[in-house]
């Protein structure tokens, strides 16, 4: 068992396939570190134990990397910043916005995306439902944030024409995934395993229902 919380990170890091360079290590360990002082005051989240931390708040986010779709991310329901700010960092290129409605969890992530230096990371203290974005993104995440119905509802006008949700669950949401909202379909189920976790954890790739394109005919029949 590694000891450390960087070694649990770089070990996690390695068994998602996912290499950073030594600063975003440091800005995913100072995350925490800014979290569990922040937590002190605040009661941001009941994970205090660091090597807990590593696996259920940073690799736990950071599984969906494959699946994200840039060039704009909105993550629903942040809460302390996750899954958005371990992802922003880890996708400097990317712009994010995050959304939480609860005003003490949304003064940290601004003050954590700050002193991390994450300047592509806007944050919007609103629920989703009544957030009107002047652009919409390709990629809108959510985590434990409830069923995927109720997710889809919520957050749905957020995503582009041709973009995605991704809705990161603990167990297979297969009976959620039955009756989604009319226009939207799924595309896939991933089974997701976190480094250091024995939990499960599930990926829905939804995406609108393309209608088919109608075309007036350009042929004419003579008679």
């Amino acid at each position: 068992m590694t000891s450390s919380p960087r070694a649990r990170l770089e070990a996690g890091l390695e068994a998602l396939a996912l290499p950073l360079d030594q600063v975003q290590v440091d800005q995913l360990l100072a995350l925490l570190d800014l979290l569990s002082e922040w937590s002190e005051k605040f009661n941001l989240t009941a994970i205090r134990e660091p090597l807990a931390m590593v696996d259920k708040h940073l690799l736990d986010s950071l599984t969906v990397q494959p699946w994200l779709q840039g060039p704009f991310v909105t993550d629903v329901g942040t809460g302390a910043g996750f899954p958005g700010l371990p992802l922003a960092i880890v996708n400097p290129e990317l712009r994010f916005t995050l959304l939480d409605s609860t005003a003490k969890k949304v003064r940290f992530v601004e003050h954590a995306a700050r002193a991390l230096g994450l300047d592509h990371v806007t944050v919007t203290c609103t629920r989703a439902e009544n957030f009107r974005p002047l652009q919409l993104s390709t990629t809108v995440i959510a985590r434990a944030l409830g069923p995927v119905d109720a997710f889809i509802t919520q957050a749905g006008h957020l995503c582009a024409k041709a973009g995605q949700l991704l809705a990161m669950k603990g167990k297979d949401p297969a009976a959620e995934l039955l009756n989604l909202p009319a226009g939207w379909r799924v595309e896939r189920v991933e089974r997701l395993q976190v480094p250091g976790l024995s939990d499960e954890r599930h990926l829905a790739v939804i995406k609108r229902i393309e209608r088919p394109q109608i075309h007036p005919s350009t042929s004419h029949s003579s008679r």
